[in-house]
Order: C-alpha cells, then structure tokens, then sequence
C-alpha cells in the first residue's frame, strides 16, 4: 500500500483561507525576484573560478550551459507541478502526490541539505566578504570571531565563532517572520542592485579580455582522472557550477503566498532561469577573459576574491568597480540566504501539516501570518552551522541534494502523467516523456560529477532522515493514522489512495 496525499486534498488545502494559512502577496514580478535572488549569489561570484581553475578552465561557459539545461528541464516539471498543485513544499508536495509517503520524507529531508545547509554556506560566504569590503576602509574583524573552532590560520590563529554569519542569519530571520511580502520587497531592492553591478562587470570587462586566455578553450585532459579539464571537467564543472543555479525551485516553496499560481509559478521560474542563464555564461567568459584561469588556484588570487583579484590585477583605475562588486556579493549573498531560509521553512510547514515533522513548525503568527515559529527555529539550526562548521564541507553536499531532488520531480511528472491524465494541468510540460527523461539523466550525470564522497555524505545523511522517519514520522503521519486523531484541532485526515 502506498500513502499518497490526493491531488483533491492538495488543492482543497490550497484553497483555505483564514486562520493558519499563508498569505497570497506575490505576483509574478515578485517571484521572478525570488527567483533571481535565490540564484545570483554564490555559485557565480564563488564557484565560477573554482571550477575554471579545477575542472574546466575557459570552457566553464559549457559548464553553465550544461547545468542550465538540466535545471531547464526539470524546471520546466517544476513549472507543470507548481500550476497544478499551488501549496506550500515544493518537490516535497509533488513527491507526496506521486510517489507516496516515503519518497516525500527523502525529499523534504534531502531539502534540509538544498536551504538550510545551503543557508549555512553562503552565511559563511557572506562574512568573508565582509571583511574583504570592511579591509577597504581600513578595518577588520579578527580571524579568531569570524571563523570556526575547526579552522586556523597561516599564522596558528584557531577561529573561536563566525559571528558575521550568526549576524545575518539572524537579521534575515527577523525579516522572513515580519512578512513575506516585506521579505520580498528588500529581495527586489537587492536584485536590482545586483544585476546592475553584474552588468556592469560584464560590459566594462568585455574590453579587457585578452584572447590569449581563451586558448585552447577546452583545456587537454593530460592526466586522464576524470574531472581534470577536457569533457570530463565540463561534467564536474558542471556539478560544481550547479550550485550557482540553486535557487529557481525556492520559487515553487511560496507557491501558497502567490496571488495566482497557475499563471504566475511557471513564469516566475522559467524567466528567472533564462535570465540568470544568459547573465552566468557572459560572466564566466568575461571573468576567464580578463585573467588566466591558472590565476584563480594560485594563493595569491584565491578563488573566494577571484571577481576582485581580476579587477585590481588586470582593470586598472577600476578599483571602485572592486569596491562595488564586493558589496554587490555580500548583496547578492543576502538575497540567497533569504529566499533559503524561505524555503526551508515553507518546506517543513507542508511536513508538518502532514504530521511528518512536529506541529510547531507548522505554526501560523496570528499578525504576519508566517511560521515563524519554524523560522525561529531554523535561524538557531542554521546559525549554529554558520557559526562553528566550515563552509568548505557542506557546498558540494547542497549541490548533490539538490540535483537528487530535480530527478524526483522529473521522475514524478512522468508518473503523474500515467496515474492522472485527465487532470487539468494549467501548464503542461512540453516534448512528454522525452523532457523528464533527460532531466534525470543530466541531473544524474552531474551528480555522479561530484565525486565519491559527496555520494557518501549523501547516504550518511539520508541515513539519518530514515532513522527519524522510523521512529517518528510513521507514529505521528495524518495519512497513515486516518482512522486517529492525531492533532485534536487539526482539519479530517486525508484519504488514503491505494
């Protein structure tokens, strides 16, 4: 017997209104928005070098491309289930619908790596920068206050606490509980400013490019391990790059604070994509244009301040483009952890309404109407992270959850399209089911491009979700205890389809 949530149910949830509910504020603007801000942040001002300079050299542009596509299409299965089904959860909700009960668990537990994990990352980012922008006027935090206990300096210094990134978790918490609305206004404020700076770097970048740092644009794979340039890089450089399009999907989790979904979602996350896709592949090739990608693995360049290592080496008299750049990426970091802790948030609100995850993080502020309970919660979590785990251990981790998540929406479209045909479906993904079948087999070729250990640290962690799936979740699940009483207050249990 499979425990699947109806799509009558889902939509009958979508529908509620009152106490308890989310409120419908964003438009298709404001989730285009989302969208951008969700992606523009780490992955191209941090991971573009990175993967020029370890995987791909100039030909990180293809990487782009490989990974747009494989966002592309399962964004485009996104786009079908956000129409359909307009509720709070994401690849979550779609997975209940699909593939049952226990499909649903692995994917909402694998989203906790994809925003709260990747939440963590960026708050790590984001305070490096800081530091970089505060060194510009002659100031600094210690390394001792904005590093972990796990990490030390050339000079034997050990970090004690990364308060910059317990800071902004916590300001950007503070925010996401004063409203959504709200949330997504400083959201747009900031991609305008962001964009602008992006476009900037590219227009005036674009003279300084010396051809020399083109060729070969495929560098020649001399070692023969996979990964290290040729083809095979562009796959890796693909993974790695990946993480700079994490973000269109956190567009589907306000599915249930959009005004009209059936409309707005596809839009808001197909235009978002196609934007941000354009804008990386100008960037990589500007960036690898200016400066070697040789440079960006060498200590001096440092692939955290490759963007600005580019500027103040090769853009002379532009050091105030360097100056704007770097508030441009604590910016843009800002909007990424925002729409993150979105995310997450909004993701175990579904679970818990399932009964998955406890009833607390399902609660509803009577004034704002968001959970804000869950985001309390998470902005202690996800602090904790930022504050004493290196940044380093858990990128790849995002990546690779993430990319499991896109290949569980594409396989449930294909499903769903089996199971319920006759279901009206406002947009409908295109090219059935040749669309859904290359995005599990992208999305699983940039998988396997991470590396062993990224698969390990994915069954370690999926490991633990089963453990709290076991021994909680099947006690405590509205479908499965339909005859029960479960929560007192809550709405009839839905029915169990077998």
């Amino acid at each position: 017997m499979k425990y699947k949530k109806s799509l009558d149910l889902l939509l009958k949830e979508a529908a509620e209104t009152g106490e308890g509910t989310l409120k419908r504020t964003l438009g298709a603007g404001n989730l285009i928005a989302l969208g951008i801000g969700a992606i523009i942040g780490a992955g191209l001002f941090v991971r573009t070098a990175a993967a020029a300079a370890d995987h791909a050299g100039p030909s990180v542009t293809l990487a782009f491309i490989l990974a747009a596509i494989g966002c592309a299409l399962a964004g485009l299965c996104y786009a079908e289930f956000a129409s359909m089904i307009p509720i709070a959860g994401s690849a979550y909700t779609y997975s209940y619908a699909t593939m049952g009960e226990v499909v649903a668990w692995v994917i909402g537990w694998d989203l906790v790596l994809e925003y709260a994990v990747g939440a963590a990352t960026v708050a790590i980012a984001w305070s490096e920068y800081l530091n970089k922008l505060l060194e510009t006027f002659g100031m600094n935090i210690s390394y001792q206050y904005c590093h972990s206990p796990f990490q030390h300096s050339a000079d034997g210094v050990q970090g004690i606490v990364n308060l910059p990134a317990l800071f902004i978790i916590v300001i950007l918490s503070l925010v996401l509980i004063r409203g959504t609305k709200e949330s997504a206004t400083i959201n747009n404020m900031i991609v305008i400013l962001k964009v602008a700076i992006v476009v900037l770097f590219i227009a005036i970048g674009w003279g300084y490019m010396n051809p020399v740092n083109h060729t070969p644009y495929i560098p020649e794979n001399v070692t023969g391990k996979f990964g290290d340039y040729g083809w095979s890089g562009i796959i890796s450089a693909a993974g790695v790059v990946f993480f700079a399009f994490i973000g269109f999907d956190a567009v589907s989790t306000a599915a249930q604070e959009a005004k009209n979904p059936a409309k707005d979602m596809p839009i808001g996350i197909l235009v978002s994509l196609a934007i941000c896709t354009v804008l990386y592949v100008l960037f990589g090739h500007v960036l690898t244009g200016v400066a070697n990608y040789k440079e960006f693995g060498a200590a001096g360049a440092g692939k955290e301040a490759s963007v600005a290592y580019a500027i103040e080496t090769y853009m002379h008299n532009y050091h105030w483009l360097s100056v704007l750049v770097t508030v441009a990426i604590l910016a843009g970091f800002s909007s990424v952890i925002l729409v993150m802790l979105l995310g997450q948030s909004r993701v175990f609100y579904s679970m818990s309404k399932d009964g998955l995850v406890p009833k607390i993080f399902s609660a509803v502020h009577p004034k704002f109407k968001t959970p804000y309970k869950s985001n309390l919660i998470f902005l202690v979590v996800v602090g904790l992270f930022a504050a004493f785990i290196p940044g380093d251990i858990v990128g790849d981790m995002t990546s690779i959850g993430t990319l499991f998540a896109f290949s569980l929406v594409c396989l449930g479209v294909l499903i769903l399209r089996k199971t319920d045909p006759d279901r009206h479906r406002p947009f409908k993904t295109p090219l059935m089911p040749l669309v859904p079948i290359l995005g599990i087999i992208v999305c699983g070729a940039m998988m396997y491009g991470l590396g062993r250990h990224n698969w390990e640290r994915l069954i370690i962690w999926m490991m633990i979700g089963f453990v709290i799936y076991f021994t909680y979740s099947i006690k405590h699940s509205v479908i499965r205890n339909s005859g029960k009483t479960v929560f007192p207050k809550d709405p009839p249990a839905p029915t169990i389809v077998e």
